[in-house]
């Protein structure tokens, strides 16, 4: 556990975004996917990892059902 959570300080201090400018980050995202398809809000995770030359954002949101295209 502290281990993970010393990788996930490493990744966000790389990254440089502050708590509150990532919560915003994943309610855009939320957002903008809700238009396309029904989603669990609850069963939703976001992750930033290291990856070969950066930071990859990494997520993953179950998807209920495809709805009407966005206008």
């Amino acid at each position: 556990e502290a281990k993970a959570r010393l990788k996930f300080l490493l990744v966000h201090d790389q990254v440089d975004l502050t708590p509150s400018q990532i919560e915003s980050m994943k309610t855009e995202i939320m957002e903008v996917i809700a238009r396309y398809v029904e989603v669990d809000k609850s069963g939703a995770d976001f992750k930033l990892q290291k990856e070969a030359g950066g930071v990859a954002l990494v997520s993953n949101i179950p998807v209920s059902r495809v709805t009407a295209r966005a206008v």
